[in-house]
Order: structure tokens, then sequence, then C-alpha cells
């Protein structure tokens, strides 16, 4: 009876103050409820890049609406962006090496840092710990803590870095572009990182992925055709080389814009991957890593995204045909429809279970959503001209 009478008092001042007090058995709560902000989650969150206003814009896909803006992220003229693992926070990597951590929730930039000269991207440890950023100038990745981005490890290298991506085991793998080489990086001790590394896998790789399942790395090659595959599992049995007539062929064919890896798809046992300067999509068997279809498509792909559950691939283009995008019914291997969209649509993103996708549409200040059953215009969102759209979705993915 005395604690029930403490209990009380003690929550009447806690109240008071606009406190919450908890003790076994009783629950308090603030006077005000309506003080509070509503509470929500994370999971149907994402971030729309406003690369000429340096600024990204904060989405929901619920019920396609824009939540708010957050301003102050400085050069994102080639911006990406990883996810805390709750999904509460972006780490946007910007093109003149900016390091910025966005509170989804709290629609404000928590902390900017500028941590080299030139960067093009990051990635983010197995255990959410990390933050690892990919630098063109000087060189090298750079390691911050992803609470307070204080510095953590350098991993210096006399190279242009590509291809940065998260592995299992708290590991971060890498290509270096100038050196032709591949690193991988057990971050498992910060203080002691542990690093491999693979020579001579080709000549300019020009950037890297990872397979959803965590166990091969590729590296794209621009200096010569073919591919680099290490197995992690395996990294004993070192690089060997795949798909050798991949790449721009013996002649050089203009490339109007370079295909990111990070574009391909994996859908029913095939890799489908955009041609270097041809108009088509190629398919691989990812067991054998050999070529078994050419599908044409109407220009020079950049994007080749699958559908979360595999049936559909969506094709972004090079100008000059870069105003629309094609669909692929991955078990025909044929277009099945081509839509308008206008200028510079380029770097879709998909729902967290496929239903719609989302369309940035830079020349025309739009983010068109699209049912991808029906292919219908869901919505149009305005937007500075967006570059690129990032789902919080991406927080429990391997490689994103």
């Amino acid at each position: 009876m005395i604690f029930r009478r403490a209990a009380a008092s003690l929550g009447q001042v806690a109240a008071s103050l606009g406190l919450v007090a908890v003790w076994v058995g009783v629950s308090i709560t603030p006077a005000r409820a309506d003080s509070c902000p509503p509470l929500r989650g994370t999971g149907d969150l994402g971030i729309v890049i406003e690369r000429s206003a340096g600024r990204v814009t904060v989405v929901e896909h619920s019920r396609n609406t824009v939540v708010g803006r957050v301003d102050g992220l400085g050069d994102l003229s080639h911006a990406a962006a990883v996810f805390s693992r709750d999904g509460r926070y972006a780490y946007v990597f910007g093109r003149d090496g900016g390091l910025s951590k966005v509170d989804l929730l709290g629609l404000r930039l928590e902390r900017r840092i500028v941590q080299a000269g030139n960067s093009i991207g990051g990635a983010i440890s197995a255990d959410g710990r990390l933050v690892a950023a990919q630098n063109y100038e000087p060189g090298g990745v750079r390691v911050f803590d992803a609470d307070t981005l204080e510095p953590v490890a350098d991993l210096p290298a006399d190279s242009k870095v590509v291809g940065l991506v998260d592995a299992p085991g708290n590991k971060f793998v890498f290509s270096l572009f100038d050196a032709g080489e591949i690193r991988v990086a057990d971050m498992t001790d910060p203080a002691r990182p542990k690093i491999e590394r693979f020579p001579n896998i080709g000549l300019q790789p020009y950037d890297g992925l990872i397979t959803p399942d965590g166990r091969y790395y590729l590296a794209g090659l621009f200096g010569e055709d073919g591919l680099a595959l290490l197995d992690l599992w395996h990294t004993e049995a070192g690089v060997r080389r795949v798909l050798g007539g991949y790449g721009r062929g013996g002649a050089a064919l203009p490339v109007y814009k370079m295909p990111h890896l990070r574009g391909w798809a994996l859908a029913a046992g095939r890799a489908w991957l955009p041609a270097i300067g041809h108009h088509f999509v190629l398919a691989a068997d990812v067991g054998t890593w050999t070529e078994t279809a050419r599908i044409p498509v109407l220009g020079q792909p950049v994007f080749v995204i699958a559908r979360p559950d595999g049936r559909q691939l969506w094709v972004t283009f090079a100008i000059p045909d870069n105003d629309r995008v094609q669909v692929i019914d991955v078990a025909t291997a044929t277009v099945i429809r081509t839509i308008e969209t206008g200028p510079a649509a380029l770097h879709l993103e998909f729902t967290p279970r496929g239903d719609a996708v989302w369309i940035p549409v830079r020349d025309r200040d739009r983010v068109q959503i699209y049912d991808t059953a029906t292919f219908a215009l869901r919505a149009e969102l305005p937007a500075e001209k967006p570059s690129g759209i990032f789902f919080s979705a991406r927080a429990g993915r391997i490689g994103f």
C-alpha cells in the first residue's frame, strides 16, 4: 500500500514534467498525450535524392506521399545511400566526399562530415556498427562509427576505389580501378582490419556487386571484356574470369553511360546484365557463369532491375532513349511493355514486395509510381531533379 502511494506521488511529479516513469507492475504516462509526436515504423520509408538541391525528400510508400525534406547534404550529383539496421537512419554519400546521417523519423540532418575530396558511394557492415566510404580522391576506404560518424579505420590504396559492398562476417569487399585488384577487409576487430588482396584481376574494374546470398563478388572491367569473379566461401581459390564476351567487344563502341553492376538482376537461376554499348540484355547461368540468352531492347541498357518475386525485369536506358522504360517477362525472356516516362529516367526502386515501382524522372522534376501488375500510373510526386530512390527495406539486404 505504501509502495502504491509512493508510486502515485512520483507519477504525478513525472507527469507534471512531461516524463514517463515505469516500475514493476506500474506504468505512468505524461498527462498530455497530444504533446507527443505520433508513433510510426520505418519499414515503408525511403529517400529520393534531389541532386541539384543538395537534399533528400523523405517518402513513404504505403500511401505514396512525401513526409518531408532534409537540406544541407552538399553535392549529390552522384549520390548513394545505405540504411541503419532499424531503418531509421539513411547514410548518404555525396560526390564531394560528404557523408551525411539523416534521421527519417525526425526529418533532420543528424550529422555531416566531409571525409574525402571525391567519393562515389559506400556500405554498412553486417552488424550495423560501421559505415564505409569508397573514395576516388585520395583513394582507399575510410570506415566510421555508424552512431557518431567518428573515424574508426583507414584502408589506404593508391587507386580509385569502386564496387564497395558489405559481405557476411562484417567484411567489406571492393575493387581498385587503377591497380586492377580486389580486396576483402575483415572488420571483425576494427582496430586491426585483416586485408586479403587479389591482384591482376583485369584492366580497370569500374564497379562491383555481391550476389544476394553474399557468396560471389563480381567486378566489371572497363579496360577489357569479361568479369572477375571471387567466391567468398573459397577465397583461397582466387579470382577467375567469367563471361569473356561481356564488354564493348573488339570494336570500341560509343558508350553513352556505363551500366551499373548493382543494376544487375538475379532471377530464375540466371543473372540478367545490361550489355555495354549494345542494345540487348544478357542472361547468364549463375551455376556456370556462361551466357544463355540475349534479349533485344530499344537502346543501351543502364539498369536491369528484378521485381522482388523475380517475374519481371525493368530496364532503363542511356541517352537518347532514357525517356522510356521496358519491362521483360522472365518466364518468356521477351519485352512485354514499353512505358514512356519522360526524359532522364534512371535509378528505379521497387516496393519491398514488388506491387509498385518508383521511377525518378529527372528532367520532369517528378517521381512516377507504377503498378507492376497493370502498368498503370498510380501517382506522381514532385522532386527537384530526382536521380535516385532508396527504400529503408534495403537495411535487411546484403550488398544494399
